[in-house]
């Protein structure tokens, strides 16, 4: 297995294995769009130039990413390929020098495994929030907030949202 930054001629495959998971009720659906404004953020994964899955890092500010849309073909399950997607998606992270990754997961064993602990929502900025106002889950969100600290003595949490304005704690009340 090969990793590699993702390209626009990679967008189909990356859709089809995407909203296949969103028709399942496990992803947010992404259309061609969004992909395509968003196709720098993606890695994907390989073998034999078959694309087994994807994931995309996105970019909170200075210090915090997303690991979003990962995404591995039903046959790669248990190979190894969500394990190197992660691994590529935390060294580019490393060299970014970001602080911390967080992810919103139905699979929390899994980011546990790669060196996630569980989270409440609550301690992720804010501003991380912004593709939950669109989904159909809002208001019962089921998903687990994952976050894992890639310095010794990141302040992502607690104390910083106290001093930062756009790191705030939200307040969801059902309609």
């Amino acid at each position: 297995m090969t990793t590699r930054k993702a390209r626009m001629t990679d967008i189909p495959p990356i859709l089809d294995l995407i909203n296949g998971y969103a028709r399942a009720g496990l992803m947010l659906p992404r259309n061609e769009f969004e992909l395509s404004e968003g196709i720098r953020d993606f890695t994907v994964v390989l073998a034999q130039e078959r694309l087994l899955g994807c994931a995309a890092l996105h970019f909170y500010g200075p210090a915090l990413a997303e690991v979003r849309s990962l995404a591995v073909t039903p046959e790669a399950h248990g190979a190894g390929a969500g394990r190197t997607l992660m691994n590529a998606l935390e060294s580019e992270a490393r060299e970014f020098e970001l602080d911390a990754l967080f992810a919103f997961t139905y699979v929390p064993l899994f980011f546990s495994k790669m060196g996630y602990r569980e989270v409440e929502r609550g301690e992720l900025p804010l501003k991380a929030w912004k593709d939950c106002l669109r989904c159909p889950k809002f208001q019962a969100c089921d998903e687990i907030a994952v976050l894992k600290l890639l310095k010794s003595g990141a302040q992502i949490l607690g104390s910083r949202a106290a001093e930062d304005p756009l790191i705030q704690i939200p307040t969801f009340r059902p309609v």
